[in-house]
């Protein structure tokens, strides 16, 4: 029903088009048998600003992939560099969080480490919303930021990288076993704000999936029982989303990404010193609107890097 629902939208939406671009043509139609050139200018004008509406419709063609419809798993971890690469991730998971909101998801914050001095060394969220994972998914990657540092007494300029992954929420009707022995489970008292109540119960669980190194943490909920339950969602998505990559034959690229978080891996560049400029390296696109991007402007890179993913993939089907 989820899946019929989906696409009826999608159908429904396109056929609203159809017609309003048909109104608009019968209108101009009109105009010009009754020489009505007012009529004729308004009716061509809502028509040509049309043209961004069916592009969105042809980007939200591109989310067809198995998993895409669902929500998603975004976790930021920090590279090398202590201070400085703890800030750079706390300013990518503030960049994606702006994004969610101004799309209109739904996020919660479900596991966090902070840096010693500043910044965040990992960070978990989940974004509820219609397309979170299609949107998302080709951002997995290293992000490297090249500034003056606001750390360095001498004012010197420093490259920092954050690794971001983004797994697909598991809908109830995908079956993912997981058997009890591989798991390696661990409690511990939570981190932040949340009173005595989290100072004093060792409710926050981490999990380790023995056979694959998959971690996962869950500090959100009050109840270890609860955390433990949101943990194994969050495994399941990892599980899920490395099934799908090694179905996209890309697997060991995107491993080789998150496992060496540093020069040569990156797949966008930031600089903000000695020039503005950000730079997606897979697909070329590029602008000097930093400010606007670290504030959640990224529709331009998601679509390019959609449109791109998909186009390899239709290569290699070839």
């Amino acid at each position: 029903m989820k899946e019929r629902t989906h696409l009826q939208n999608a159908i429904a939406r396109v056929h609203k088009f159809e017609n309003d671009m048909n109104d608009q043509i019968g209108l101009i139609e009109m105009a010009e048998a009754e020489g009505d050139a007012g009529i004729q200018k308004d009716a061509e004008k809502t028509l040509l600003g049309m043209a961004k509406q069916a592009a969105q419709l042809e980007l939200e063609s591109l989310l067809s992939g198995e998993a895409d419809a669902n929500d998603c798993y975004l976790e930021v971890n920090a590279g090398a560099g202590g201070t400085e690469a703890q800030d750079w991730a706390q300013m990518l998971f503030r960049m994606y969080s702006r994004w969610a909101e101004q799309h209109g998801y739904k996020i919660s914050l479900l596991d966090e480490s902070r840096g010693e001095a500043a910044g965040i060394k990992s960070s978990t969220i989940e974004i509820q919303g219609e397309n979170a994972y299609g949107w998302l998914k080709t951002e997995s990657g290293v992000h490297r930021l090249v500034r003056i540092s606001p750390y360095d007494a001498n004012a010197r300029r420093h490259t920092s990288f954050a690794s971001v992954s983004v797994m697909p929420a598991v809908d109830d009707d995908i079956d993912i076993q997981i058997v009890e022995k591989d798991l390696k489970i661990e409690t511990m008292r939570a981190g932040g704000a949340g009173g005595q109540h989290v100072n004093k119960t060792e409710s926050a669980i981490r999990i380790t999936h023995i056979p694959t190194g998959i971690v996962v943490a869950c500090q959100q909920e009050r109840s270890q029982v609860q955390n433990r339950a949101k943990a194994m969602e969050m495994l399941k998505a990892r599980l899920y989303e490395r099934e799908l990559r090694k179905r996209e034959e890309a697997s060991a690229e995107i491993e080789a990404g998150k496992t060496d978080i540093g020069f040569g891996h990156q797949i966008r560049s930031y600089v903000l010193h000695p020039y503005q400029m950000v730079k997606d390296v897979r697909t070329g696109v590029e602008t000097s609107a930093t400010q606007a991007v670290l504030d959640g402007d990224l529709d331009a890179f998601l679509q390019a890097s959609l449109a791109h993913r998909l186009k390899g993939q239709g290569e290699n089907q070839k």
